[in-house]
């Protein structure tokens, strides 16, 4: 296991040795896999964002008038910078949060509940299910995000977390470029197919466009990575499946947020009903007025489930060259 203090001469080559061991780039690579395979995948997964100054927000079109019209959450923008860290080029699968849940004890947790059902499925080999292991997980709450990778910071020694609000949006922007989407282009061109009346995508199709956004009531997924990936190399920061991040929601944060590495209010504005901010509001399908936008961002309760994730490595070199 590394040192919790961070990288030296002896983790470096640790994570190499674990590299080397390491097969297959997308999610879990068979169904059942072991612990190990799996966080030696996250580690090499990371993709090295240099940090830098940007303005987190809505920077609005060329013309000036806004992106996303309904609400005033990511207005006005604000300059704002963040160190270097690492983000997972994939959302987080079905077989690895299975691995998660099976290796903590996690499943009694929800035996006969609805999550039980929707959101602790087994993963499966089958491509037309929405459960499949290479599809990105929907968690049953917020914690279970956050507990994967707190996980894989205890497998590692490596300080993993959810990302900040500005981490994902700095890296879904590639390094804060003025895009409104986390694509190839910068620009959105959605795969729109959805097997009718099952609702359940064809694998047999190929996809077309560059992202999957769609209602939040239909359950099925893209496999993570089958859409091309931004300029630094991320895949699905736009569509897929809405992502948590570890910032408490607040509506006019922009107007307080710190320059420096901010991080949300340090407590949740409402006790009785604590939210985390949730981004990629094409992972839920919602096009009105620009909210699809890598600019979107709400406030979802912490107990709500259907969410997915990705975690980032908080440390200011590259772990995985």
């Amino acid at each position: 296991m590394l040192s919790s203090n961070g990288l030296n001469g002896s983790g470096l080559i640790l994570v190499s040795l674990m590299m080397v061991a390491c097969a297959g780039s997308k999610g879990s690579d068979r169904q059942g896999e072991s612990a190990e395979s799996t966080v030696q995948r996250a580690i090499r997964n990371q993709v090295f964002v240099e940090g830098g100054s940007f303005r987190l927000g809505d920077v609005g079109h060329p013309n000036g008038s806004p992106y996303i019209v309904l609400t005033d959450h990511a207005r006005p923008a604000v300059e704002v910078s963040v160190d270097s860290y690492s983000i997972s080029k994939y959302e987080t699968t079905w077989g690895e949060m299975h691995v998660y849940y099976e290796k903590l004890g996690r499943f009694p947790l929800y035996e006969g509940s609805l999550y039980d059902e929707k959101f602790i499925a087994e993963p499966s080999q089958d491509p037309l299910s929405p459960y499949f292991y290479l599809k990105p997980a929907r968690t049953p709450n917020y914690h279970e995000a956050e507990g994967y990778c707190a996980w894989l910071g205890d497998q590692t020694g490596l300080p993993f977390a959810l990302p900040t609000e500005a981490q994902w949006e700095f890296a879904a922007r590639s390094r804060g470029s003025n895009v409104p989407f986390a694509t190839n282009t910068g620009v959105a061109d959605n795969d729109t197919y959805l097997q009718r009346p099952r609702q359940y995508i064809d694998p047999s199709i190929p996809p077309s466009g560059n992202m999957l956004s769609h209602s939040s009531l239909v359950m099925e997924r893209r496999p993570v990575g089958s859409y091309p990936p931004n300029p630094i190399g991320l895949h699905d920061m736009s569509g897929n499946v809405a992502e948590w991040t570890q910032d408490w929601f607040q509506k006019d944060y922009y107007q307080y947020a710190p320059l420096n590495n901010p991080k949300g209010p340090l407590k949740p504005i409402d006790p009785d009903s604590p939210e985390k901010t949730v981004r990629d509001w094409a992972g839920h399908g919602d096009h009105v007025g620009g909210n699809a936008t890598v600019f979107a961002r709400s406030g979802v309760p912490v107990s709500a489930g259907g969410n997915g994730f990705r975690c980032v490595v908080n440390h200011p070199k590259p772990i995985n060259r």
